[in-house]
């Protein structure tokens, strides 16, 4: 799996590809490789600007995007780093609202692969490093730093004081590593992501959380405890109310406001962890007008995003484009929460090997009219035939493997109104790239 991109730059590409050329080595889990990297670097993480640090198996993105254009709408300068890049490596380091340029990158990445070149770094690792070398030397009032993977063993989990830490929605993903087996561990797949995302705790940061099934809260509020730090959960010490607007409440108080642009009544819920996040931390203040404005002017790509008239989009005239890189049956039912309403849908879809057929299709299944599947170029993605026959055991008759999108869309039916693209943020990548929406 290639998790690097290209460059144009020929500074870039040369570090993007020594980073092409790490791996995780097998069976090692654990911060000490990000901790003494980041020792040789002068330990960067400890002069970062207030951070927020979000964790979540879906939404943590979107809670992130709301928290930054929030934190903007006040008139604040805010470092974000989000993840997976969708066309460009350069897109996992946003400096004070900008994503990081080339020669910036290029530096960076080289200090850190020369620095711990011997140590064996992972991918991960040496991003995060960079991440927080820029973040640590760029002043800006706020940081936005999203998990990569679980929480515990994430490269990013070395922070030490952020000010709020939140967790957004929980589901069963990246079962290898989420649910490897470990006698320190909870048995109970929910409750075992719970414990994983839930060590993000830190000592005095607010831990706010979405509201999860018992076995799941059990351990968010056992690892806030040994963390001596409070948990603010929805349905608890905060709650949304989602219909034409947004109805917050928390012990300080209500909150009537506006729904996101981005689609789906998830996008709701995601806004508000953000804004409960924001109302249970006291080192940076946001009014409720700034939250307003946040939300609403809020954009994240590949989540639901409606695309703009582009090459690809121009295929088939006069329908609606809608692109969400959402992989696991979670995200699925948010699609399907989404879209109700909507039928003869046509799906262009492509999956990673790793993920599951079928539990992805089932809660979309009844709204797709015909469905075409197609390879991740450069990725161990499922076959597009498998895909397809997957979709015909649920029922979708119309279905048929192409070899890219193009050829998909060119396949179609005449009539198709709605054309919805899922299963992969590396194919919501490069519709983005070819329908000239690279994320800027």
């Amino acid at each position: 799996m290639r998790d690097f991109a290209t460059s144009d730059d020929p500074e870039v590409q040369r570090e993007l590809d020594r980073l092409a050329a790490l791996t995780l080595p097998q069976g090692r889990f654990g911060l000490e490789t990000i901790r003494e990297i980041l020792k040789r670097l002068g330990d960067p993480q400890k002069h970062l600007p207030p951070t927020f640090h979000v964790a979540g198996t879906n939404g943590k993105g979107s809670t992130c995007t709301y928290l930054r254009y929030m934190l903007e709408a006040q008139g604040l300068t805010v470092h974000t780093a989000t993840k997976p890049h969708l066309v460009r490596y350069n897109e996992r380091i946003r400096l004070a609202g900008r994503l990081i340029s080339d020669q910036l990158l290029g530096a960076l990445l080289k200090e850190v692969l020369d620095a711990s070149e011997d140590l064996g770094p992972s991918f991960f690792e040496v991003t995060t490093a960079a991440t927080f070398l820029a973040f640590s030397r760029i002043p800006a009032d706020a940081c936005v730093i999203e998990v990569g993977l679980g929480g515990r063993f994430d490269a990013t989990n070395v922070l030490e004081n952020p000010v709020a830490c939140g967790i957004a929605s929980l589901g069963i993903d990246h079962e290898a590593f989420l649910l490897r087996e470990d006698p320190g561990a909870p048995a109970h797949p929910l409750a075992r992501i719970a414990f994983e995302k839930a060590h993000i705790a830190r000592a005095g940061a607010p831990l706010v959380t979405m509201s999860y099934p018992p076995e799941a809260t059990a351990q968010v509020i056992r690892l806030a405890k040994e963390a001596r730090t409070s948990v603010a959960m929805r349905g608890q010490e905060w709650s949304v109310h989602v219909d034409d607007k947004l109805h917050y409440r928390d012990a300080a108080g209500d909150l009537e406001l506006p729904l996101p642009s981005l689609y789906g009544k998830h996008q709701g819920e995601n806004a508000a962890l953000a804004v409960a996040m924001l109302r249970h931390q006291n080192v940076v203040s946001v009014t409720p007008e700034a939250m307003a404005q946040g939300i609403v002017s809020a954009r994240w790509p590949a989540r639901l995003q409606a695309l703009r008239k582009g090459p690809i989009t121009a295929m088939v005239p006069g329908a609606e484009f809608i692109l969400d890189g959402g992989h696991n049956p979670d995200a699925a039912q948010a699609i399907a929460r989404a879209l109700a309403g909507h039928s003869g849908l046509a799906l262009i879809m492509g999956m990673m090997s790793n993920r599951p057929i079928a539990e992805f299709l089932e809660p979309i299944a009844p709204m797709i009219a015909q469905i075409r599947t197609v390879p991740i170029t450069g990725h161990d993605c499922h076959s597009p035939e498998d895909i397809a026959t997957a979709a015909m055991a649920l029922g979708i008759a119309d279905a048929a493997p192409a070899q890219n999108v193009q050829e998909a869309l060119a396949s179609f039916t005449p009539g198709a109104h709605t054309v919805l693209i899922a299963g992969s943020l590396y194919l919501a990548g490069v519709v983005l790239e070819a329908n000239e929406e690279v994320p800027d």
